[in-house]
C-alpha cells in the first residue's frame, strides 16, 4: 500500500514538473512545426500574389510545412499590412509588403494603423517591377516628339499643354509623374483614373498624352506600336527591353540625372522575430529568387528578382520612406 501511494505521488509530481515546460514557447531552432500564413495585401491574380503564390509553393518544400495564401487586400494595402504587425512576432504569419505599405502610404495617408519600420521585421526584398514613361504614338508625331528630349523640350515650351494619366492619386504613375515634373521643371496636367487599365486605355484612345505604366502591362502595346516608350523610370535597364534607356540616361543635362522609382515588393514579419526565424526564411526565399525557374516567372510579370539580407531591406524602406515623403508633399496627394 505504502509503495502504490509513493509511486502515485512521484507520478503526480512528475506530472507537475513536466506540464509547465510543455507551456513554454517553441524554440526558434524547431521552426516551423506547423502551416505559415503568407499574407498578399491586395487582391487575388495581380503581380504580388502571382509572386507570393510562386515562393510559397515552393518555400513549403524547402520548410516542410503548408504555406497559406491569404488576400487582405483593402486601403491600399494597409489593412493586410496592420493585420501582420499584429499578430504574434513568431515567423507563422509574414507579409509580402510593398513600396505603397511601406514607403508611400505613410506619407499619403493622414493616419496609419501602423509603422512600416518600427512595427516589422524586413526578411528580404523581393522584386523591382519598372514602370516605363508612354505616349499615344499618334500624339507624339503630331507634336514631333521622337525621344524624351523632345518631350521635355515641348513640355518646357508649352506649360499645361500636356497630361498624363494615372491609376489614381499617390500611385506609382502619379507620383512617377510628379517627380518627373519637379525634376525636369515642366508643367503637365495629371489626369487620375480609377485603376491603372482604365488610365492605360485613356492613352491608347487619345484622351491622354502620356502615362508612366507598368512595364508588364504596357509591353504587348509597345511592341505592337499602340504605345511610343520613351524610356524607363528605374536605375538600370529593364531585361525584358535592353534597348529602352534609363530617364536618368535619356534625361542627362535635363535635370533627370536623379530619377529612380520602381514598383518593388519584399516579405516582412512582424517585429521582434527571433532573427534566427528572420534568417532562415531570408536564406529559404533568396534561394527561390535565384532559381531560373523564378525567374522566368517574374520576367513574364516584367519583375527583375532582387534579393537582399535584411539589414539592405531595411535600409532600402528607410530611404524610400525620405523620397516619396518629398515626392507626396510636392504632389499635395492625400487620401483620407
Amino acid at each position: 500500500m505504502l509503495k502504490t501511494l509513493l509511486a502515485a505521488a512521484l507520478a503526480a509530481a512528475s506530472l507537475a514538473t513536466a506540464a509547465p515546460a510543455a507551456a513554454q514557447p517553441q524554440p526558434a531552432h524547431a521552426y516551423p512545426t506547423k502551416p505559415i500564413r503568407f499574407v498578399v495585401p491586395y487582391p487575388a491574380g495581380g503581380p504580388l500574389d502571382t509572386v507570393a503564390r510562386a515562393i510559397g509553393d515552393k518555400l513549403k518544400d524547402s520548410l516542410g510545412q503548408p504555406v497559406v495564401i491569404e488576400n487582405r487586400p483593402g486601403a491600399g494595402g494597409n489593412l493586410g499590412a496592420d493585420y501582420v504587425a499584429r499578430q504574434p512576432a513568431d515567423g507563422y504569419t509574414i507579409v509580402m509588403g510593398a513600396v505603397a505599405t511601406h514607403a508611400i502610404n505613410p506619407t499619403l495617408f493622414s493616419k496609419m494603423p501602423y509603422d512600416p519600420v518600427k512595427d516589422f521585421a524586413p526578411i528580404t526584398l523581393v522584386a523591382d517591377v519598372p514602370n516605363v514613361l508612354v505616349m499615344h504614338p499618334g500624339k507624339a508625331a503630331s507634336l514631333h516628339i521622337e525621344s524624351l528630349r523632345d518631350l521635355v523640350e515641348y513640355a518646357r515650351k508649352n506649360p499645361g499643354k500636356l497630361d498624363f494619366a494615372s491609376g489614381g492619386n499617390g500611385s506609382a504613375g502619379h507620383l512617377s509623374g510628379e517627380l518627373f515634373k519637379s525634376l525636369a521643371k515642366v508643367s503637365m496636367v495629371h489626369i487620375p483614373y480609377n485603376g491603372a487599365a482604365p488610365a492605360q486605355l485613356s492613352v491608347l484612345s487619345g484622351q491622354t498624352d502620356l502615362i508612366f505604366d507598368n512595364l508588364a502591362s504596357a509591353t504587348a502595346n509597345i511592341k505592337a506600336g499602340k504605345l511610343k516608350a520613351f524610356a524607363v523610370t528605374t536605375a538600370t535597364r529593364a531585361g525584358s527591353f535592353p534597348e529602352l534607356p534609363t530617364i536618368a540616361e535619356a534625361g542627362k543635362g535635363l535635370g533627370l540625372e536623379s530619377f529612380d522609382i520602381s514598383t518593388w515588393f519584399g516579405v516582412f514579419a512582424p517585429a521582434n522575430t527571433p532573427r534566427e526565424i528572420v534568417d532562415r526564411l531570408n536564406r529559404e526565399i533568396v534561394a527561390i529568387l535565384k532559381t531560373d525557374d523564378m525567374k522566368t516567372r517574374m520576367a513574364r510579370i516584367g519583375a527583375q528578382p532582387a534579393p537582399t539580407t535584411p539589414e539592405q531591406f531595411g535600409a532600402l524602406v528607410q530611404r524610400e520612406l525620405k523620397k516619396y515623403a518629398q515626392i507626396v508633399k510636392v504632389s499635395g496627394a492625400k487620401v483620407d
